[in-house]
């Protein structure tokens, strides 16, 4: 923690940080979805939001999403080794699949393991990221007990192309390119993208490298008939991703992920809006090694077909009422050689909503009814307020929330699956303060608490050997306390961000896998005219990890990394970036590598 501190001071002490400097201002507010499933400004949204931008997505040259979420306080990352590795995030305590993973707002969690393919999400892909933290089973159904992330790809910006080429640090190559075109009839959006990796060793005990090919392709499109809109949208991430077994033996898998979909929008009168999107998703696995005892090839695969109908109504001045429903039919199979499946589950979900608008009191009401074919019905709901207090830009905020996780079809039937468990569910209470100073500065306080119940968790039945099964345990507590500070210039951006919280399985007393009680991160970037330097620092405490006979305590550690760009000429730029700039060594999982220092340069070329 001091090493973190006294790194953030001196960057700080070298910049000369001009906090009231004569620099004009940069507004902090976004327009954000995510949160009521309707555009609205940030500052108007009562829930805790993180927004991810394209220009922050640019600066990070990571070669997944894992590497820009875990420099947010309450978004821990796990991770099997190098790139391409199973990657886990963990929202403020809560489970990794206990976090609706939304691709242009098309759910991806897969049925078969639960966690979205994190380590397979691009960001040369990307637009933006939008974070939402806390339960949203009533906008979004099964999963959302921690949060909601909706991943946005690359969108029309106007005509042109944009180009990139890197190399890095453990043979990465990365080749990525994106535009648009756009006119009366219409707008049409790409983007590209391979990254090609030798890696490192998967394992602490092994020394065979393993790599990584990621092929990433978006488009995106959408035009007008008169009061019609009509848009289509494809995204796909295919590639090998290669790693160590519990052997250590070399082995590889290939993978697919792709969504598509498309929407009509209409509006019945000049207070409704409605829209219909139909959409399809696939995830899936082919392991490249038969499996000794059937000698096949073992793979997982999840197709899920959705269709979502959502009307937005104005009533009066002062609400706004979105209602629909989402139905999914979701198919998943396994042909694992021990525990083999193949199931189809339908689930249909009823949601509401009122928001609410009156002067400095600001209301949400949401409440859905869930039909899930295995473990029938679910109600769950929200209720935040919100009230201006003695107008100086400092909004006080109630919230309270209902979240819901139906086992997904590994949880029952795959390796340790127990065929009798319950349904997770979940009661969120929160309490906020936010505070605007100006135009440039942001503050918010938050004090949390989630108790989970039925939490699903892997039991050993024989610790020795690692044999166990899923069991639900009876209750888990997830109390804390959040603070969150931005400030923006012309040239200047900063970012801070601290949680404290307490993960606990009430049950056995014990603290929850994989999740730190505190963590600090510090985001500060300088522009130079054209040019600009940064630097993000994470520091994190331990956590705990799966052990035998008893879990293993995983270190503490500090993450600092570099960001420089350099404008050539207009259009052409050369940046860099220092990961681990302090070659820390520490792990995301217990016994799996992480990398060390690395440097990565790219060439970017844009063309309007």
């Amino acid at each position: 923690m001091l090493l973190a501190i006294r790194v953030c001071a001196a960057v700080a002490a070298l910049f000369s940080l001009p906090l009231s400097a004569a620099e004009g201002p940069v507004p902090l507010g976004t327009t954000i979805v995510t949160a009521t499933r309707t555009e609205t400004e940030r500052d108007e949204v009562l829930a805790p939001v993180i927004v991810i931008t394209r220009e922050e997505l640019a600066r990070s040259l990571a070669p997944d999403i894992a590497g820009l979420l875990q420099f947010h306080a309450g978004l821990d990352v796990g991770r099997n080794g190098g790139p391409g590795q199973a990657t886990s995030v963990f929202i403020r305590g809560a489970e990794s699949n206990h976090t609706t993973v939304l691709v242009d707002g098309v759910r991806i969690n897969p049925g078969t393991i639960g966690g979205a393919p994190f380590q397979n999400i691009a960001p040369e892909a990307i637009e933006r990221i939008e974070i939402v933290k806390g339960p949203r089973s009533a906008l979004y159904g099964t999963d959302a007990i921690g949060g909601v992330i909706n991943i946005i790809t690359r969108q029309y910006s106007g005509n042109g192309i944009e180009a990139s080429t890197g190399y890095g640090r453990y043979e990465t190559w990365q080749v990525a390119a994106s535009g648009g075109i756009g006119g009366a009839a219409g707008e049409l959006a790409f983007s590209a993208n391979w990254l090609d990796s030798e890696g490192f060793p998967t394992r602490t005990f092994d020394n065979t490298d393993r790599g990584y090919e990621n092929r990433t392709f978006t488009v995106k499109g959408r035009t007008q008939f008169g009061p019609v809109s009509l848009g289509a949208r494809y995204w796909q991430a295919a590639g090998t991703s290669e790693y160590s077994d519990f052997f250590v033996t070399p082995v590889d898998q290939d993978f697919e992920n792709n969504t598509a979909a498309v929407d009509v929008g209409f509006k019945p009168t000049d207070r409704w809006s409605s829209r219909v999107t139909a959409s399809h998703i696939e995830d899936d696995i082919q392991q490249n090694q038969p499996d000794p005892f059937s000698n096949a090839f073992p793979f997982v695969r999840t197709r899920r077909n959705a269709a979502d109908w959502q009307n937005d109504v104005h009533i009066g001045q002062h609400h706004l009422l979105t209602a629909g429903m989402l139905l999914t039919r979701e198919e998943t199979h396994s042909t694992d050689a021990f525990s083999p499946f193949d199931e189809e589950t339908d689930t249909g979900m009823l949601f509401a909503q009122d928001r609410m608008d009156f002067g400095r009191h600001d209301m949400l009401l949401a409440a859905a009814w869930i039909d899930h074919e295995t473990f029938g019905n679910e109600v769950t709901w929200n209720a935040e307020y919100g009230v201006d207090v003695g107008g100086q830009g400092t909004r006080l905020i109630v919230s309270a929330g209902t979240g819901f996780r139906a086992p997904d079809a590994t949880d029952r039937f795959g390796s340790g699956g127990n065929p009798d468990l319950d349904p997770e569910s979940s009661r969120n209470y929160e309490l906020s303060v936010q505070q605007r100073i100006g135009e440039r500065h942001r503050l918010r306080l938050s004090a949390f608490r989630n108790d989970i119940d039925d939490l699903i968790v892997f039991v050993f039945t024989d610790p020795i050997n690692f044999v166990g099964q899923n069991e639900n345990v009876e209750r888990a507590r997830i109390e804390g306390v959040e603070l969150a500070y931005e400030y923006q210039a012309a040239s200047w951006r900063l970012r801070a961000e601290a949680i404290a919280q307490d993960p606990r399985n009430l049950t056995t007393d014990s603290q929850l896998l994989r999740r730190a009680k505190e963590s600090l991160t510090v985001s500060l970037a300088k522009a130079f005219a054209a040019h600009e330097v940064g630097i993000d620092v994470l520091v994190t405490g331990e956590r705990e990890d799966f052990g035998s006979p008893e879990p293993t305590e995983l270190d503490g550690y500090t993450l600092v990394n570099l960001y420089a760009r350099l404008a050539v000429v207009r259009g052409l730029s050369i940046q860099a970036r220092l990961e681990n700039a302090l070659d820390e060594q520490y792990e995301l999982a217990s016994t799996y590598n992480t990398p060390d220092r690395s440097l990565f340069v790219a060439v970017r070329y844009e063309f309007r």
